[in-house]
């Protein structure tokens, strides 16, 4: 886990039974930045946004496939900053997308 901010960590592919863990160090809300289905194994965003509403997170599913950041994925994390009180957890499957995505939103709010 890396923090970029006093808001944002981001994270490579977490399991959905991480989310407790992640709930217990104060996370409000989690962020996928990964799409279903991109490697065997992966576990799917619905097992994890489950395991997250459980443990009372708001989840943001924001999936991204190419090296270019798209508008409304920017938009989305922006959204997803402003709207959680409190520390962001964002995973993909290294860390990288979630980083360009957080960057990409830094600079539309």
């Amino acid at each position: 886990m890396q923090q970029l901010d006093q808001q944002v960590w981001v994270s490579p592919q977490i399991q959905p039974a991480d989310v407790e863990t992640i709930a217990a160090e104060g996370f409000k809300a989690i962020v996928c930045n990964r799409p279903d289905g991109e490697e065997p194994g992966q576990p799917d965003w619905a097992s994890v946004e489950a395991a997250a509403k459980a443990a009372g997170l708001r989840t943001y599913y924001l999936p991204m496939a190419s090296r270019e950041v798209p508008a409304d994925t920017a938009d989305g994390f922006a959204k997803a900053m402003s709207e959680t009180d409190g520390k962001v957890f964002a995973y993909c499957r290294s860390g990288a997308r979630c980083t360009a995505i957080w960057n990409a939103a830094k600079a539309r709010v």
